[in-house]
């Protein structure tokens, strides 16, 4: 059984000189999904934050994704270019953003937030994360709509041609969908396990660095990058510590021995 898939059409609606992208939209759903996610959950947690908190932290998210995303890739991918075009720096408009940049970003500006608003980050943070991996895998299907990140060539019988890629290919975008579904469940699950606050954070930063070091096997690596060590791609290598330091930190939270209750 052959598969092939051909892109869509990157803009899905035109309302004047305004395009609306697929892309964009798997975002903007992705948003909308972790507002009200983390209001109910927040509600239930019996979390006190307000609506107006909630969109400012949703805010600084977003900032942090953006800012994060940014410089992460001129600092990991592409460094040379940049120094050589400054001004391209600005050109978010042309591609070029870092999942671990932006997770960098959004976890400082979290951070910030909570510091600001005097609310405990881990017990924010915790809750926060398990929705990031529904906008994470609408993002991913954005990616397969615009048939961009493609895997690599294959002979897997459900191994897909793209438009504008030889051969039939793994198609990448799909499992990282299928991982950040995974990790949304697992984290989801694992709150009736009621681990010490900030496991479930650290517990979804490992688990992203797990599935997506493996992911990646399946993965075309950046063509002006190229394998890493001659065997590994560059998020390869940046998703190692990110679940290194995740499975210590979850360890290490729940490892602690609890204080003694003083005698009345």
């Amino acid at each position: 059984m052959e598969f092939s898939f051909t892109p869509l059409e990157r803009t899905f609606l035109t309302i004047g000189s305004l395009e609306l992208k697929y892309y964009g939209l798997m975002y903007a759903l992705g948003a909308l999904f972790v507002f009200f996610f983390t209001q109910k959950v927040f509600k239930k947690k019996s979390i006190k934050i307000n609506n107006e908190q909630m969109l400012d932290l949703l805010s600084y998210g977003i900032f942090g994704v953006i800012l994060g995303g940014r410089f992460g890739y001129i600092l990991f991918y592409n460094l040379s270019y940049y120094l050589e075009n400054p001004l391209k720096i600005i050109a978010v408009w042309e591609g070029g953003m870092s999942f671990h940049g932006g997770f960098l970003g959004v976890i400082l500006a979290g951070y910030l937030f909570c510091k600001k608003e005097k609310l405990n980050f881990y017990q924010i943070a915790d809750l926060a994360i398990i929705p990031v991996f529904i906008a994470l895998a609408l993002g991913r299907f954005g990616n397969f709509i615009n048939g961009e990140l493609v895997g690599r060539i294959t002979e897997i019988p459900w191994g897909m041609e793209f438009e504008g890629h030889e051969g039939k290919r793994h198609p990448s975008q799909l499992y990282a969908v299928g991982k950040n579904l995974l990790a949304f469940f697992i984290l989801l699950f694992s709150l009736r396990l009621k681990l010490k606050k900030g496991s479930y954070f650290w517990g979804g930063i490992m688990l992203y660095g797990l599935f997506r070091f493996l992911v990646e096997f399946t993965r075309q690596p950046d063509l002006h990058i190229g394998f890493v060590l001659n065997y590994f791609t560059m998020g390869q290598l940046l998703s190692i510590p990110m679940f290194l330091l995740g499975i210590f930190m979850v360890v290490r939270l729940n490892s602690k021995r609890q204080s003694p209750t003083p005698s009345p």
